[in-house]
């Protein structure tokens, strides 16, 4: 997994068929996303539960690329060596899952994959200032977690810009999940999110027997961001 700064699609197969999860992943690969986003919540830190080690271990086999596995549980620790075995790539845990978030990154790092923190809209940005070399992504929820479909939440805009000064030079994606459409895309991505989680954005209108339709979907909303991001860049430059 090398790192980059280029606008990254992550479909979250939270809006996929789920009686058809392998050829789903390998539909919107084929399409054109970069990662396949693998949202875990157990009825306990999130109101709603959706998938465990197994099926991410089911899953990877059909996905040639970057499983990003993310974890909306709690408590997180024990389930960590599971899911960095069933392949994940990357492992998010929330900020506000634990006592010891610290502990946390140090055991997905120690389990071989890359450690991601998230933080819900109501976490201030300067949570993560003693933790930022031990992370390699920041996911910035831009909704409630828990349930895919909800309206992305303004505030947290300025939430990224902070970000992404706090970190500098340093190799950490930044990634925004939730409510990413075509029109929120541009927002996240010039105050500087190179990954973008989208869920019903990408499968809407399309199926495996119709995947030509997440192929559109995933290119409108790269290419919204991917401007908006070059025109921010242009313009700090200037």
């Amino acid at each position: 997994m090398s790192f980059d700064r280029s606008i990254k699609i992550a479909p979250s197969i939270l809006s996929a068929d789920f009686a058809n999860f392998g050829a789903e992943c390998a539909a919107i690969e084929a399409q054109g996303c970069d990662w396949v986003h693998v949202d875990v919540m157990d009825g306990h830190f999130v109101p709603n539960i959706t998938f465990g080690p197994a099926t991410c271990a089911a899953i990877r086999p059909h996905i040639k690329g970057v499983m990003d596995v993310h974890l909306m549980i709690s408590p997180v620790d024990a389930y960590i060596d599971a899911f960095a075995q069933s392949g994940a790539d990357v492992i998010t845990a929330h900020l506000e899952a634990g006592p010891h978030i610290h502990r946390t990154l140090q055991a997905i790092r120690g389990a071989g994959a890359k450690a991601g923190l998230a933080l819900n809209p109501g976490t201030p940005i300067e949570a993560v200032d003693y933790l930022l070399d031990m992370v390699d992504l920041v996911c910035v929820m831009t909704v409630n977690p828990g349930f895919g479909g909800q309206k992305f939440i303004q505030s947290q805009v300025s939430k990224v810009e902070k970000l992404r000064a706090m970190i500098g030079d340093r190799p950490i994606h930044i990634e925004i999940d939730g409510g990413v459409t075509v029109d929120t895309a541009p927002l996240v991505a010039a105050a500087g999110a190179d990954v973008l989680v989208a869920g019903s954005a990408v499968f809407k209108g399309g199926s495996v027997h119709q995947p030509e339709v997440y192929g559109q979907n995933i290119r409108a909303i790269r290419a919204a961001a991917t401007a908006a991001a070059t025109a921010a860049a242009s313009k700090a430059a200037v």
